[in-house]
């Protein structure tokens, strides 16, 4: 390693003191970290996760690329996240695998990025993957030339060959791709080239030549209807993610054209999400994704922009339908995040990790979520204990590897009958032990919580905040998105420049299209609530910044780096939604917001020439745009003629 990157490593092992503990297998006598590698002078808690692997990461930058090129070695990128089950699967396999380290650090660069800070790299890469697999997903490992363009990868990789029933694993793997690099470079480079033909191709996006119109959303409709579930609600299958079925569009759509089975649609998949392990039926908020078709077992890691947008799906259900369960649910998501999200500063932490450490030491996926009937027993009082057993259904033999993840599937009159008390009795027990055992559960070690504040992400549940605030009428809903938005605007919003992340209180990291776009709506959400003109004045102020720096003024829309952004080898404006809203989809609502808030014609103009260089895929994948087809109801919203 460069004596000068090993004298910085030393400083910052001595700021960070003796209570530092390393995240490794690999320690010497006096419990100090055998290996540390760059990534130790990092923030990211992904990246420190990696810091004493013995690999000898790099990260994304010119030294690592200008070194595989004087060493001619090919580089193997690794991109994931910190609250990324299947990457600590691979880490413990693989990387702190010294056998595997030593493949790395003597044929490869290793390079190791946190995507939720470079959502750009990942992007492209993930395309990459894609492209030759088909799939993607994370932890994403992809084999580069030293001039950044992909020539291999894929997800996650078991160590050896024949671990978890797979013909050829990791290690393996890196050295016959390092012979290829070595033996047949032109294979290599044209693999290379093709791929980044491929990249380029799907991310320039060819314009319409017209405006979506009603038949857009009627498509959608008839999709989705087609997709949905009707026994579990959401959409038909395994795994089963919140986004899968857009609530909301459903909810507009079912206002605009009086389809009874829309709304329907909707109600059951709230209800039925709501009544699952997915959702945290003691902490309150959501996990990931459910992995059965019931949304009974959960993947366990809760992110930030999941509860944000899971919140404004309940509050239009709320609206829609009037359900007071809505509501409720609504006001358990932001109690947890108040309690275990929330910062000092009032900003919103990322997320929590899937695992923890349960009585016998080992990291396990979902043991502080679960219970067994004695647990419960031991918590609470014979006639309560034997309430929550039943009303959860919680058993000896569980439902997760032995465990009960606690559920609301059974009918709660019945379970009043059986236990021969009132459905209201039984109501007041579980809400007087559910505090109980989240005090109990409180006392078993925690799974790891993600503390960097992400712009886009705290854009999100500042919305939630705000729309909460308005719609339940609780001030203090709205009290706190203002606070996180003003933390936004004095910590992370530099000399007319928004940041990504925020860590060990400095601001890192270019801000993207969602980080602007999303904030952009939090600012109107908190004007909605507040009617406040300073937040239509930063709304406006920051839509600004978007036109000046992401905006394709040729063809419309948004690219998702700015122009002065590094320079990568594809620059891509996003045209799909998924977990999280694409950033062309908020960003041209709030284009059409702002026009109705201004009265502004320059503001639909440029929402409709958006809108238009999204036509194509609109009118082939509309279903892929979900998010963007709330933008599209709103522009052909008939009471809105001032769009013409």
């Amino acid at each position: 390693m460069d004596k000068k990157v090993q004298e910085k490593i030393d400083i910052m092992a001595g700021e960070r003191g003796n209570d530092y503990k390393p995240r490794t297998r690999h320690l010497l006598a006096d419990g100090s970290p055998k290996y540390t590698n760059r990534l130790f002078l990092e923030s990211s808690p992904y990246l420190l996760q990696h810091a004493h692997n013995p690999v000898d990461w790099y990260l994304w930058g010119n030294e690592a690329f200008e070194t595989a090129k004087r060493l001619d070695r090919p580089v193997l990128l690794s991109i994931g996240y910190s609250t990324c089950h299947w990457c600590h699967v691979m880490e413990e396999e693989s990387f702190e695998d010294e056998e595997i380290a030593a493949v790395l650090n003597s044929n490869y660069i290793a390079v190791k990025v946190d995507r939720e800070e470079r959502p750009d790299i990942d992007a492209i890469y993930m395309t990459a993957v894609q492209a030759m697999t088909g799939s993607g997903g994370w932890p994403l490992n992809v084999w580069l030339t030293w001039d950044r363009k992909p020539f291999f990868g894929g997800t996650y990789f078991p160590a050896r060959d024949g671990d978890r029933g797979v013909g050829m694993g990791f290690s393996n793997l890196l050295e016959r791709l390092g012979d290829i690099y070595k033996t047949d470079r032109d294979k290599v480079e044209s693999s290379a080239n093709d791929l980044v033909n491929a990249i380029g191709k799907y991310m320039a996006l060819p314009p319409g030549t017209a405006l979506p119109g009603m038949d857009v959303l009627d498509k959608a409709a008839r999709i989705y209807k087609q997709e949905f579930d009707p026994v579990n609600g959401g959409t038909k299958g395994a795994p089963k993610f919140p986004s899968s079925l857009p609530v909301r569009f459903l909810l507009r759509h079912w206002r605009r054209t009086g389809d009874g089975t829309l709304l329907e649609m909707a109600r059951k998949s709230l209800l039925k999400m709501a009544s699952g392990g997915m959702y945290d039926q003691v902490g309150g908020g959501f996990h990931r994704y459910s992995t059965d078709p019931q949304w009974l077992v959960p993947h366990f890691e809760k992110m930030l922009y999941d509860n944000a947008l899971l919140a404004l799906a309940y509050l239009e259900g709320f609206q829609a339908i009037g359900e007071e369960k809505f509501a409720g649910v609504v006001r358990h998501i932001l109690e947890y995040v108040n309690r275990e999200m929330t910062s000092s500063h009032g900003a919103f932490y990322s997320a929590t990790d899937a695992d923890s450490i349960n009585p016998q030491g080992r990291m396990d996926e979902g043991y502080f979520f679960t219970w067994t009937p004695g647990e419960i027993r031991e918590v609470l009082e014979h006639d309560e204990a034997e309430a929550v057993i039943r009303y959860y259904g919680i058993s000896e033999t569980g439902n997760f590897e032995g465990r009960s993840i606690l559920t609301k599937v059974r009918d709660p009159a019945r379970v009043a009958r059986d236990l021969k008390i009132s459905e209201q009795a039984l109501g007041e027990m579980i809400e007087k032990a559910n505090p109980q055992l989240y005090r109990v559960r409180n006392t078993r070690p925690k799974p790891l919580r993600d503390e960097k504040i992400l712009t886009a992400w705290n854009g999100l549940m500042i919305s939630a905040h705000a729309v909460a605030g308005r719609m339940l009428e609780q001030p203090e809903y709205t009290d706190r998105a203002e606070r996180a938005a003003r933390f936004i605007l004095t910590r992370v919003f530099k000399e007319n420049k928004l940041y990504r992340s925020f860590q060990d209180g400095k601001p890192r990291h270019n801000g993207y299209l969602q980080d602007y776009a999303f904030f952009t709506a939090a600012f109107l959400d908190l004007y909605d609530a507040t009617h406040d003109a300073e937040w239509l004045e930063k709304a406006i102020e920051m839509d600004a910044i978007l036109e000046e720096k992401f905006e394709d003024r040729e063809n419309g829309g948004f690219f998702m780096t700015a122009h002065d952004h590094e320079a990568l080898i594809a620059r891509q404006k996003n045209s799909s939604d998924g977990a999280i809203p694409g950033g062309n989809s908020v960003a041209i609502l709030c284009l059409f917001r702002l026009a109705g808030y201004t009265a502004e014609k320059k503001y639909a103009d440029r929402g409709r020439k958006a809108l238009k260089a999204f036509a194509n895929i609109l009118a082939s994948n509309s279903t892929s745009q979900s998010e963007m087809l709330l933008a599209v109801d709103f522009f052909l919203d008939p009471q809105r003629r001032w769009f013409e």
